[in-house]
């Protein structure tokens, strides 16, 4: 797209503030806290799916998937430097750096070897000692996997969105994120099919928005309140399905103001703060645990400074550090 859409900007600025909260706990919870973990439950029946719509969605209006398989090779490139690097070069250096700041601080999930930090990012994926990066990679599947699929005919796609839909609900094991490729992969093609239909979709959000906010707000109450224990798929695809319109929508409506001001800008730097936020949290989090329990009444004071650092860390390491590097600039914007 040429010009920015301001709407986009603004619900991703939304997204990343909750993919920051999701990560303030890594997998051991603080004890005597009770009102983490059932917000965290609710926030990931909907956030990813959310993360995953936008980015369908950005393809299928940019016309990136308009193309045939003549373009595959460019746009596997252009892809791969985009997506696949940070991926690769982030994963290394979290590992690199969880093994070295395991001997003089609390890091969280630390492996056991480089060797097996090794394997489990890349293929034991669900002990990953850098999960949090596995978005980069199921975007680059998905991206090129619908590329490859839809070979420029875009009557495919109710097809392509239907198979997914059977496919979703398969056991697939967690070897090379592929449960989160097959996971994930209806809501990025529900996504490119509102980017394919965008003058229509942003109508129909205009006009039901409220309705399904206020669904996905009783639903969000439900998973907090009674929803553990309860498969994640089971709830992930109605509530990341209404959160579409009902997000997006009520994104769009948000007037100019401070409030939009902050979101715009998470939302510019939305990519450098998914890349480096667990970096800053766990530094954050293991220099306060040197002075600090972070158990009971502690997290209070935990929850914003691990939340200030994840946003502004990041934001702070491209504007101070990588602007001097273009390289590096370039590959975060």
């Amino acid at each position: 797209m040429r010009n920015r859409r301001l709407d986009i900007d603004i619900a991703k600025g939304f997204a990343i503030l909750l993919v920051v909260f999701g990560h303030l706990v890594a997998r051991q919870d603080p004890q005597g806290v009770h009102w983490y973990e059932p917000l965290r439950r609710a926030v990931y029946a909907f956030h990813m799916p959310f993360f995953l719509y936008l980015s369908g969605l950005v393809a299928g209006m940019s016309g990136f998937l308009a193309n045939g398989r003549a373009a595959l090779r460019p746009a596997f490139r252009a892809r791969a430097r985009r997506l696949l690097l940070p991926f690769f070069g982030l994963g290394l250096l979290v590992l690199a750096g969880k093994m070295a700041a395991a001997r003089f601080m609390f890091v969280d999930h630390v492996p056991v070897s480089i060797a097996a930090g090794i394997n489990g990012l890349f293929w034991h994926t669900a002990a990953s000692p850098a999960l949090s990066v596995w978005y980069l990679f199921v975007l680059f599947v998905l991206s090129m996997a619908t590329l490859w699929l839809l070979n420029g005919r875009r009557k495919r796609l109710p097809w392509l969105l239907a198979a997914s839909l059977l496919l979703y609900w398969l056991p697939v094991p967690a070897y090379a994120y592929a449960d989160r490729v097959f996971a994930y992969a209806p809501f990025f093609l529900m996504g490119t099919a509102a980017g394919f239909a965008e003058p229509r979709w942003n109508q129909a959000m205009d006009r039901f928005w409220p309705w399904a906010l206020v669904a996905l707000l009783a639903g969000l109450v439900c998973v907090a309140l009674w929803g553990q224990g309860v498969e994640q798929k089971a709830v992930m695809l109605p509530l990341g399905a209404l959160s579409m319109p009902a997000l997006h929508g009520a994104m769009r409506r948000i007037p100019p103001s401070r409030v939009q001001t902050m979101l715009l800008f998470f939302g510019r730097y939305s990519f450098i703060i998914y890349l480096g936020n667990t970096i800053f949290i766990g530094l954050a989090k293991g220099v306060m645990l040197h002075f600090l329990s972070w158990d009971g009444m502690h997290f209070l004071l935990f929850a914003p400074v691990l939340m200030i650092s994840g946003l502004f860390g990041p934001v702070a390491l491209k504007y101070y550090g990588f602007a001097r590097m273009p390289a590096l600039n370039r590959l975060t914007n």
